[in-house]
């Protein structure tokens, strides 16, 4: 799925083929990502291996499609990622969670995240889902982002995760609900 942000910006979905070449860039996203302060799940100091070696670790999960992985590339290389962690339990199969929204700090203000997180929904729509969820760090950009876009914040958690620097944050919880295609 190739989705035009602004010349010369692409989306692409990433393929089981694709993944493993594309770990290393990946793992500069993220490497940016926690070194400005972002809370990724991750502690600094955060190298370029430990970030690859997590990329590694999700090879599985994108070869049998339970997760997908999409990146936004320009000329210079890739310059933002979203994941959609699909629901695995038999009740849960409505919906998804998503993970990892990047756009490297020279990139920003492009509207990179918002076309990411609009090609997550519309492929998560085409999949049949009809709920997604997420989580971020409460006062952060993104969470201004996602209430831009629509999604709804029901709680915030006091101290839920660590920031890089090992300071307990509180952590938003949203929610969005999609319309699945006709026929479905």
């Amino acid at each position: 799925m190739k989705h035009r942000v602004s010349a010369p910006h692409r989306i692409d979905r990433l393929t089981a083929a694709d993944f493993p070449d594309t770990v290393k860039s990946l793992a500069e996203l993220l490497v940016d990502a926690v070194d400005d302060g972002a809370s990724m799940g991750f502690l600094a100091p955060f190298d370029h291996e430990t970030a690859v070696t997590w990329w590694q670790t999700q090879t599985p999960v994108v070869a049998d499609g339970t997760l997908a992985v999409w990146v936004c590339h320009d000329t210079d290389g890739i310059t933002g990622t979203v994941s959609l962690a699909f629901s695995q339990k038999p009740n849960g199969r409505h919906r998804a969670e998503l993970l990892k929204l990047i756009v490297h700090r020279e990139a920003r203000g492009q509207g990179i995240a918002r076309a990411l997180l609009a090609t997550a929904e519309a492929a998560a729509t085409a999949a049949g889902v009809t709920l997604l969820l997420l989580d971020t760090r409460t006062g952060s950009p993104a969470e201004w982002v996602y209430s831009a876009e629509g999604w709804t914040r029901y709680g915030i958690v006091p101290a839920y995760a660590a920031d890089p620097d090992g300071s307990l944050e509180d952590c938003s919880f949203f929610y969005k609900h999609l319309t699945t295609p006709t026929g479905s």
